[in-house]
């Protein structure tokens, strides 16, 4: 008995070329690219929005980031289902268009207020637009290819993350607006492309009204759960209104949980979450997002405040590390994987490299800037590190859905990330709040250990979850001998797989 739902290819996937399933794979990871870019690029405009608003409160100007952060956490997994049900290139494209008309109107946003409204139409659109992308990328690939698609898909959002600081540096030097404007011709060609390479595909076999007031419940526990995140370090992490909100959340979960159990089409089917490849996948990717988010947000800071770089300094010295991202994601991730038994041993190891860079700059960071002999060998190792994992970790959670749950699933899953990287952030400003202006590098340190300690908490949890082997131990809670989850559809053998469809496949146990 396999501890995983199988993994079956989609008709959608059958009969492609290789040109074919490139320019889908293109389409898909150009989106997901944007939608992570616009999530660190917009840091670096904030100071200008700040100038140009002159005499908006802090508080209220923060919004424009945070606003942004629980709207697009919140509306992943409702989307993904969502998408599941009415196709999800429909929904693809619905998210395209709503992300492209958002940054329009925040270029062109009068005042703050309008500024923070359009903010949230862009993070609903982004919200619809990446799990379907996943999904998509599930659906219409061959299992044969999955393996490098779910790669280059990964290490086009870790470069749109990682690059922020690169483009943003340059883009502000025009105007802020151009941060939001430069995501219209971007926008626009994805949506062309997509209408006319990526194939359409949905759940069947759906019947009955979705369960609207389930997914609004789960959108309200995401969201109350990033705004006491994000808030807590102005409110303080004991106050009564962060343990209010987290109370809060908890019962909006705790309601989504009622209502999943009875509805006939739930917003999360519970039995996805018994598998231990899927729910490890989520536990490794809050952990493994939380570290790389303060990773991200501690070298720029460093940067900038310490060895005085420039934005556009500071994005350059930030990017050979990206540069390692594609190609240990495309090509030594899938080929590894086959070589040590499975994506989840793959994740451990991509961990190891990144807590061990963390580690390394520990001992090498200093207030006098010697980037070529301290930074840079840190910066190439860490690329390495997220290249391992991030593909890892989504291949490792795809591999228990089946196809009609592809939207379900990746909407899970990239709420896993969002909510780890706003967890990152968030215990990363509370460290650098007490910056000593005498000694700043020593509160730097303070934050590099933390992120050390994100890395190897996911490290372990993947070590724990995700490297097991088939055998009936594995099986998971209310599973029946013959291989059906009470409740569930029968889990059927594992179909033949090639060499390259073990890397990122049904492997994990």
């Amino acid at each position: 008995m396999t501890d995983h739902l199988p993994l079956r290819a989609s008709p959608a996937g059958d009969g492609l070329s290789r040109r074919q399933v490139s320019a889908i794979v293109g389409v898909l990871s150009l989106a997901v690219f944007m939608s992570s870019l616009d999530l660190f690029i917009v840091n670096l405009a904030f100071p200008y929005i700040g100038r140009e608003y002159h005499g908006t409160s802090l508080g209220l100007l923060s919004w424009v980031l945070n606003g942004y952060t629980i709207v697009f956490a919140a509306v992943l997994v409702p989307a993904g289902r969502f998408a599941d049900r009415v196709g999800r290139r429909r929904l693809f494209v619905a998210g395209l268009a709503g992300f492209c008309i958002g940054s329009l109107l925040c270029g062109v946003a009068p005042g703050v207020a309008a500024l923070i409204a359009a903010r949230l139409v862009q993070a609903v659109g982004a919200g619809m637009m990446v799990p379907a992308s996943l999904s998509l990328l599930l659906a219409s690939v061959p299992p044969s290819a999955r393996a490098q698609a779910i790669g280059t898909w990964s290490a086009f959002g870790a470069l749109g993350a990682a690059l922020g600081p690169v483009i943003g540096g340059g883009l502000v030097q025009f105007s802020w607006r151009w941060v939001f404007w430069i995501n219209l011709p971007v926008g626009l060609v994805a949506i062309l492309l997509a209408a006319r390479v990526v194939p359409e595909s949905r759940d069947e076999r759906t019947q009955g009204r979705p369960d609207l007031l389930g997914a609004a419940l789960l959108a309200a526990a995401v969201g109350l759960v990033a705004l006491a995140l994000v808030e807590a370090s102005d409110w303080g992490l004991a106050s009564f209104r962060i343990l209010g909100l987290l109370a809060a959340s908890v019962a909006c979960g705790a309601g989504m949980v009622l209502r999943s159990r009875r509805h006939h089409s739930p917003v999360i089917e519970l039995e996805l979450l018994r598998f231990r490849s899927f729910s490890g996948s989520i536990a490794a990717s809050v952990l493994y997002f939380a570290g790389f988010g303060a990773f991200v947000l501690n070298s720029v800071e460093f940067l900038t405040g310490v060895w005085h770089y420039s934005a556009v300094e500071a994005g350059l010295a930030i990017a050979p590390g990206p540069l390692m991202v594609l190609p240990f994601a495309r090509w030594v991730g899938p080929r590894l994987a086959v070589l040590i038994g499975g994506p989840g041993r793959v994740a451990v190891i991509g961990c190891a490299l990144n807590a061990g860079s963390q580690l390394l700059w520990f001992t090498q960071i200093q207030a006098n800037s010697a980037y070529l002999t301290h930074l840079l060998p840190v910066q190439l190792i860490g690329g390495a590190g997220v290249g391992l994992t991030i593909p890892s970790l989504i291949g490792a959670g795809s591999a228990s859905l089946t196809p009609e749950r592809f939207g379900t699933g990746s909407g899970i899953l990239n709420m896993a990330r969002q909510v780890g990287t706003v967890l990152g952030v968030a215990g990363l400003v509370a460290v650098l709040a007490h910056v000593d202006p005498s000694d700043p590098v020593a509160t730097y340190r303070h934050g590099v250990m933390l992120i050390v300690l994100f890395f190897v908490a996911a490290g372990v949890i993947s070590s724990l979850l995700l490297t097991g082997r088939a055998g009936g131990a594995g099986r998971p809670a209310g599973s029946a001998p013959g291989g059906q989850v009470d409740g569930a559809a029968p889990v059927v053998p594992d179909p033949p797989r090639s060499a390259v469809d073990v890397g990122y496949g049904p492997a994990e146990r």
